[in-house]
């Protein structure tokens, strides 16, 4: 089996203890570990997978939590550098009722943004490895050359490209700037995960199958639009496949669409997928493979945080199997 090397951001995410109040009148939060990609990579790793971070970290307590946390999931931490240069980031979170977010970022810059592309090691990767990344740590930074060194290295290796957009537009400049990066790097990807939002805003496009067609450019082989409750759809060039989505006690959404994406990618892990392949797992397993991931992002929304919230494999197996009785 492959493994999963995911690239970018680590952070605290500081969830509020009162549900329901804007962020700025919540009095009381609790520490989870988070960031997109090592959500994912946490996934990967609980359901049985082999996972690496690539980012780096500062030498602060915070730094050090989030480690022991990555490991107390099996997600290895070998390739996770340290600097006296700065800590780890911050996100402070408000969630309404509906358990839907609004976040507030602290990193200026946070020590992930400081990762240099000369810290990338093409003896890290192998054929049937897949790397993902998101769009977070692609601002101007040394990590964006660092994400550019890991995406041209893997796929000489023959390994599978994913990239989620995660677009978190208080991040950015602006929104043309964090738009236009997100379009530079559609192309470099081989599976491109993106939610309804986010379709339109990248795009410019309100037609779903007119924006979904519009991000097979490049190396793109397959787009997973993920629609909440709703399930989710994946596109191929010349096929779709829909899936529905299951109904469950909304608590947290932080982590949803990461522990989603985690679930597809273990699947692809499981079943030996690279870019050659890609398609012919996707035609024959779509439906194991949308199950288990919708399964995996909806158990995790009946939780607090990401990393925490995440099932294990054999709960969403047994959820799956309760839920088509």
């Amino acid at each position: 089996m492959g493994r999963l090397f995911s690239i970018g951001e680590v952070l605290i995410d500081f969830i509020p203890l009162q549900k329901g109040k804007a962020l700025k009148d919540v009095h009381s939060f609790k520490r989870e570990p988070g960031g997109a990609p090592a959500n994912v990579a946490a996934a990967v790793a609980k359901y049985g997978a082999e996972s690496a971070m690539i980012t780096k970290l500062g030498m602060d307590a915070f730094s050090d939590f989030l480690i022991e946390e990555l490991q107390k999931v099996r997600v290895k931490t070998d390739k996770i550098k340290r600097t006296t240069e700065a800590h780890a980031g911050l996100a402070f979170v408000s969630l309404r009722e509906d358990g839907e977010r609004d976040f507030s970022f602290y990193r200026n810059p946070s020590a992930d943004l400081l990762l240099s592309e000369d810290e990338i090691e093409a003896s890290w990767f192998a054929k049937g490895d897949i790397l993902h990344f998101c769009s977070v740590d692609l601002v101007e930074s040394p990590m964006k050359k660092a994400h550019e060194k890991a995406i041209q290295l893997v796929k000489e290796k023959g390994g599978l490209i994913s990239f989620d957009p995660n677009v978190r537009l208080p991040l950015w400049n602006s929104a043309e700037e964090c738009r236009q990066t997100i379009a530079a790097f559609i192309p470099r990807a081989h599976l491109i995960k993106i939610s309804d939002e986010e379709l339109t805003f990248i795009t410019g496009i309100t037609n779903e199958q007119q924006a979904i067609e519009q991000l097979f450019t490049g190396d793109v082989k397959a787009v997973i639009c993920t629609k909440g409750a709703k399930g989710a759809a994946l596109y191929t060039k010349h096929a779709t496949y829909e899936s529905t989505g299951f109904n469950v006690a909304v608590q947290d959404t932080t982590g949803a669409g990461d522990a989603f994406i985690g679930g597809f990618l273990y699947k692809l892990l499981e079943k030996g997928g690279n870019e050659e392949n890609l398609l012919d797992i996707l035609h024959e397993h779509h439906h194991e493979i949308l199950t288990f991931a919708n399964a995996s992002g909806a158990l995790t929304t009946t939780g607090q945080g990401a990393i925490s919230a995440l099932p294990s494999k054999e709960e969403i197996l047994r959820f799956i199997k309760t839920y088509e009785k």
